[in-house]
C-alpha cells in the first residue's frame, strides 16, 4: 500500500484550544496548557504515525497584537508555518463571535497557497443553533476547504477531522521513525513542563514575564535519579517573590507538580532543582530572547 504523509499547521488566536487538540490527537501531552493567553511560545511538532500515514502537526503560538519583541517572535513563528505545510487548520471557538483577531488571521490565510480547514472548537459549550450561526458567519469571510466542528477537550468529532486530513494526504516519505512523537529535545519539554506549572499556580503579571532554561540534565550515579537543574527567569523583584512564595512554598509546589509530569515523560525518577533569577525586561531584548531559546532561525 502507498504510504502518505504531510504537514499540518494549527493556527488561531490565543486560548482557542490548539494545544488541547494536539495533545488529544497524540494521546499524551506534547504541548503545555493553561488558561493564560499566549501559553505556547514556540512551534510544537506532534508526529502522528499509523501503518499507512504520517501527519506532522505543528501547534503554533496564538496570534495576537504583539507588545514586545517576544510577541513579534511568536506571531512571526505562527505565520511562518503557512510557508511550510500542506494543510492549515484555522481554529476558532464556538462560544465567541468573530473578532478583529480572527479577521486579521483570515486576511493572511487568503494569501496562503494551501487548503484551509475551519475547525470550530468548544462545541460542547454552545447550543447547535449558535454553532450553525458561527459557521455561517465565518463562511462569509473565506472559502474553506472543509468546516469541522469539534470539542478538543472531550474528543468530539476529532476522528472525523483526522479522517479528512488523511484523505487529503499525498504519497510521501516517512519523515520520522514510528516511535517518535515530537522533534523537540527532552530539555525543551522539561523546561515547558516547569513553565506550565508556574502558569497554573501564579496570577497577575507573572505568566507573561517568565522563561525557563534547563541548565543541566544528567543521571546521578549514586541515586540513579536524573538530576535536573533549571532556572526560572522573571523581569522584576516582585515577580521573583511571587514565584518563591512565603518561605519558598510556591517554588516547592511548582517543583513537585513539574517533577511528576517529567517522571512520566522520561519514565524515570527525577531530582529537580530550580532557581529563580531576575533578568529585567528580557522580553524586549533580542539577545535575551535568543538566550531563552526563542530564535529567529527556527523559521
Amino acid at each position: 500500500m502507498t504510504f502518505k504523509s504531510g504537514f499540518v499547521s494549527i493556527i488561531g488566536r490565543p486560548n482557542v484550544g490548539k494545544s488541547t487538540l494536539l495533545n488529544h490527537v497524540m494521546g499524551q501531552k506534547i504541548a503545555i496548557m493553561s488558561d493564560k493567553a499566549q501559553t505556547t511560545r514556540n512551534k510544537i511538532q506532534g508526529i502522528y504515525t499509523t501503518e499507512n500515514e504520517q501527519i506532522v502537526f505543528i501547534d503554533t503560538p496564538g496570534i495576537h497584537k504583539p507588545h514586545n519583541a517576544l510577541g513579534d517572535y511568536m506571531v512571526e513563528s505562527a505565520y511562518s508555518t503557512l510557508r511550510e505545510v500542506d494543510t492549515v487548520l484555522f481554529m476558532v471557538p464556538a462560544d465567541e463571535a468573530r473578532g478583529k483577531g480572527d479577521n486579521m488571521i483570515i486576511e493572511r490565510l487568503k494569501k496562503a497557497n494551501v487548503p484551509v480547514i475551519l475547525v470550530v472548537n468548544k462545541i460542547d459549550k454552545v447550543h447547535p443553533d449558535q454553532l450553525l450561526a458561527q459557521i455561517d458567519d465565518f463562511r462569509t469571510q473565506m472559502d474553506f476547504k472543509e468546516v469541522v466542528p469539534i470539542s478538543a477537550l472531550e474528543g468530539n468529532n476529532t476522528e472525523k477531522l483526522l479522517e479528512i486530513l488523511k484523505s487529503n494526504l499525498e504519497e510521501g516519505f516517512k519523515y520520522f521513525p514510528d516511535d517518535m512523537i515530537t522533534d523537540h529535545p527532552e530539555r525543551f519539554l522539561v523546561g515547558e513542563m516547569i513553565r506550565e506549572k508556574v502558569l497554573i499556580l501564579t496570577r497577575e503579571e507573572v505568566p507573561h514575564s517568565i522563561a525557563v532554561t534547563v541548565d543541566s540534565m544528567k543521571r546521578d550515579e549514586d541515586t540513579g535519579k536524573i538530576h535536573i537543574m533549571a532556572t526560572i527567569y522573571v523581569e522584576r523583584k516582585s515577580q521573583k517573590g511571587i514565584i518563591l512564595g512565603k518561605g519558598g512554598d510556591m517554588i516547592r509546589k511548582v517543583g513537585k507538580m513539574a517533577r511528576r509530569d517529567i517522571e512520566v515523560m522520561l519514565g524515570d525518577k527525577v531530582y529537580l532543582e530550580t532557581w529563580v533569577k531576575i533578568k529585567a525586561n528580557w522580553r524586549d531584548k533580542k539577545i535575551d530572547i535568543q538566550s531563552m531559546g526563542y530564535r529567529k532561525d527556527d523559521f
